[in-house]
């Protein structure tokens, strides 16, 4: 192949398509001509290599083709993007689509916890079949306070992090059981009202809350959040209203996903007050402010942000070109 002539015959469409290229705005002729010398320049690429690998010439078309198919098919945002978007918009958006179910959750919890601490501080009976008289000593006096720091605070935090996620991934996995969420709110709401009634009958009830309200307010928060996400999960398979189920289903589990992830750095950041603040020598109206400010600012951040995001339409769904369409039903 004579290279000159090929360039001479050639480079007028590749100027055009450089200058079509370079354009911030096309007419309907202009992006069809656009495609036209795309399709024609990267055959051109590709005879080049093949016949005559002039690297300048190579290098050229390579950058010019490269270019046409970027404006094309669209340039992809950068993953900060995507990382600003979901802390900003996908994540608050999420938690403010299933407040209402965290506030079912609270409730349910709170009734629970309270009225098994009542049971356990109104009834002797109940506090001897929980254990021996040394058994609960020590555990009033020792363990619960020991707990939080018989290990160092770094693998600590990483423990409790790591229970703690286990724990709000099962509720989100199995929400759409619905009974297992139940389950596990009800377990773990009547285990910290039987320890917090011993606690309390014993004269340690200061001790208690002093411990568990730094970290707890936050942690447990992160639990409601994620049991609630598993109950809308649930109530979209049992009552998906004016969607499929199917589409129901795969609505609320791209959202659930969202809320999923992010509460991996709440917990993060609970696990951290767990470690750090409750075994602190702070004193404990400095503890539990630590504790309240950190929920503050939570909720703070899900209700501003999340209204916010709310309002816009975004539900901590996929967005619209990548969630698809969905087919609507009657009954």
């Amino acid at each position: 192949m004579d290279l000159d002539a090929f360039v001479v015959v050639n480079s007028g469409d590749w100027d055009e398509l450089e200058r079509l290229v370079a354009r911030r705005r096309l007419t309907g002729a202009e992006a069809d001509r656009l495609v036209q010398l795309y399709q024609r320049t990267a055959t051109h690429l590709s005879t080049v290599r093949s016949a005559a690998p002039d690297p300048a010439l190579v290098a050229r078309l390579s950058t010019v083709v490269a270019r046409a198919r970027t404006r094309l098919t669209g340039a992809h945002e950068p993953v900060w993007r995507d990382v600003v978007r979901f802390w900003l918009v996908s994540f608050p958006a999420a938690l403010y689509r299933v407040r209402w179910w965290t506030a079912g959750v609270t409730v349910a919890f709170l009734v629970v916890a309270f009225a098994a601490g009542a049971w356990v501080v109104g009834s002797p009976e109940v506090q001897a079949s929980l254990g021996s008289d040394a058994e609960i000593r020590r555990l009033v006096d020792v363990d619960f306070e020991s707990y939080y720091s018989q290990a160092p605070a770094s693998s600590f935090a990483a423990q409790v992090w790591t229970n703690n996620a286990w724990v709000a991934a099962q509720a989100i996995a199995f929400g759409i059981t619905g009974v297992f969420v139940v389950f596990v709110v009800w377990q773990n709401a009547f285990n910290v009202g039987l320890v917090g009634g011993l606690m309390w009958a014993n004269d340690r009830g200061d001790l208690f809350f002093g411990l568990i309200l730094p970290h707890g307010l936050l942690e447990l928060t992160a639990v409601f959040v994620a049991s609630g996400t598993g109950l809308a999960l649930f109530w979209a398979w049992a009552a998906p209203g004016p969607r499929t189920r199917s589409a129901a289903l795969a609505e609320e589990g791209r959202a659930l996903v969202t809320v999923a992830v992010g509460l991996v750095a709440v917990l993060a950041v609970s696990g951290v007050v767990e470690a750090f603040v409750t075994p602190s020598p702070l004193p404990t109206w400095g503890r539990i402010g630590v504790g309240v400010v950190v929920l503050a600012l939570f909720l703070a951040y899900a209700g501003v942000l999340g209204r916010r995001a709310a309002r816009a339409g975004e539900t901590g769904d996929l967005r619209a070109e990548l969630a698809g369409d969905a087919a609507t039903v009657t009954g």
